[in-house]
């Protein structure tokens, strides 16, 4: 009797035992997870601003096709350590909207550049922001007002979203796929006109970047929360006088009704010499935002690869060095042209710079980010309209598991490869070329006609470094 009570009371100890083991393994797997949530802002401008994108508009927005959007996800690590990822209905997120949203996401959130993300669609049916493509348009102090009360409102939207996406953060897991589909076109080596025919021929000429990377995040009974994914194509279906997100918008739209309340965010690969073919018609538009919905739903409903519960970040600030100024000869010549040509504005603005004896810029500080995500997969992100040729190089030298987004955090010009520069010097061997490398930098604003030919081995350089420091486990 006495041998049997000692059983009872060992096997309830082992009970009470194996209780106390298994509850602290359950907590453990709770906190193994990711967590993860987002939010999404309607920024449509109220008021009929100017657009910006294309230099040959003479008036502004008339009205909308669809609504514009600003959405954010945060995504928390296993240790705490948080990533804010933005996608806008923007054409590009000027460097004074990047550097005061910064600012108030470390003051509020205490959250430095490196975990911040600002992505933008690059539609060119969304507004104009301050301090950027000023020169393009005639501008008249009311209109610049109101483009910098809009561009205040941005501001505060984007920090209120992440705010209310942080009190949304719940137990997550994410996941990472690659999907494809192929309107984009090199338009560098493909006149317009004659794509339908080379495409019918198998003929199109030129690098490009067709893979649909996406980032899925699901909660942790497994059902989908938020899509993030990129396309490396401008978004210039459309030259339309109406707010729309383009391709891009339709995409999203596409997917939010294929997976009902699921957040869908798009943001731009390194598209900036790639274009929509053909293009100019809104039925264009949606059949790409379908095809593009299409390769990414495909993508979701496969198994992906699940990426375990580690973020590092790190970004640099690199300067880059202008190519040389315009001569006071070349800024007068400019400054006396057409009065409606957007390089006469720019000339203008220059020459009465130069006049007052304020120096030009010579150099630009320029933002290179990397993430990884779990233990192997890379996001890389580049200022600027980047082209295909860096999303080629770095995926060929850093592994397929590797993301390259451009227009991120600051696009304050076109971002060409060496290449491209050297292919853009006149006299040119194209008449293709000339735009991203040699002329488009006056669209900007910026003092130079091109980059200095550093620009390349500076931004890979750049990626390097980050690339080793996330590696090493930083």
């Amino acid at each position: 009797m006495k041998y049997l009570t000692q059983i009872r009371v060992g096997f309830l100890l082992f009970l009470i035992s194996s209780a106390a083991f298994l509850q602290p393994e359950q907590s453990f797997a709770e906190e193994a997870l990711w967590k993860a949530g987002s939010a999404s802002v309607v920024i449509t401008p109220e008021e009929n601003l100017w657009m910006a994108g294309y230099g040959g508009r003479k008036a502004p927005a008339d009205g909308k096709i669809h609504d514009l959007w600003m959405k954010v996800l945060v995504i928390e690590a296993r240790d705490g350590h948080r990533g804010v990822i933005v996608s806008t209905d923007t054409l590009g997120i000027p460097q004074s909207i990047y550097n005061n949203v910064c600012a108030a996401l470390k003051k509020k959130f205490n959250l430095d550049r490196s975990q911040i993300m600002l992505n933008s669609s690059h539609t060119h049916c969304g507004p104009v922001l301050r301090g950027a493509l000023h020169d393009i348009y005639p501008l008249s102090p009311d209109q610049i007002k109101k483009i910098g009360a809009y561009s205040d409102k941005l501001e505060q939207q984007l920090v209120d979203a992440v705010g209310t996406a942080i009190s949304k953060l719940e137990p997550a897991t994410l996941w990472s796929g690659e999907g494809f589909t192929s309107f984009a076109v090199n338009r560098r080596n493909n006149m317009e006109p004659d794509v339908p025919k080379l495409r019918k021929a198998d003929d199109l000429k030129g690098p490009i970047d067709h893979s649909v990377p996406i980032l899925a995040v699901k909660d942790k009974d497994g059902k989908l929360k938020t899509i993030v994914f990129g396309y490396a194509c401008h978004n210039t279906t459309l030259g339309i006088q109406k707010w729309c997100g383009d391709y891009a918008g339709f995409a999203q739209y596409d997917l939010e009704a294929m997976f009902p309340g699921v957040t869908a965010m798009f943001y731009m690969g390194c598209g900036a010499d790639q274009n929509p073919l053909p293009r100019r018609t809104q039925e264009l538009a949606e059949s790409y935002g379908s095809r593009l919905a299409h390769a990414v739903a495909d993508t979701v409903r496969l198994p992906m690869v699940e990426l375990d519960p580690e973020l590092k970040t790190e970004i640099e600030i690199i300067d880059i060095k202008l190519g040389d100024a315009p001569t006071k000869e070349e800024l007068e010549k400019l400054a006396a042209g057409n009065p409606s040509s957007y390089r006469t504005r720019w000339g203008s603005r220059l020459l009465k710079q130069l006049n007052s004896g304020k120096p030009f810029m010579t150099s630009y500080p320029f933002p290179v980010q990397v993430w990884r995500l779990g233990k192997t997969q890379l996001w890389i992100t580049i200022g600027g309209e980047v082209v295909v040729d860096y999303a080629l190089g770095m995926k060929k030298e850093f592994g397929n598991s590797t993301w390259v987004t451009g227009y991120c955090n600051d696009v304050m010009a076109y971002t060409p490869s060496l290449r491209v520069l050297e292919e853009d010097v006149p006299p040119r061997k194209s008449s293709r070329w000339g735009y991203e490398g040699n002329t488009s930098m006056a669209v900007y604003g910026l003092p130079a006609n091109r980059w200095s030919d550093e620009i390349e081995d500076k931004i890979v350089e750049s990626a390097r470094r980050q690339v080793k420091k996330v590696r090493n486990g930083k």
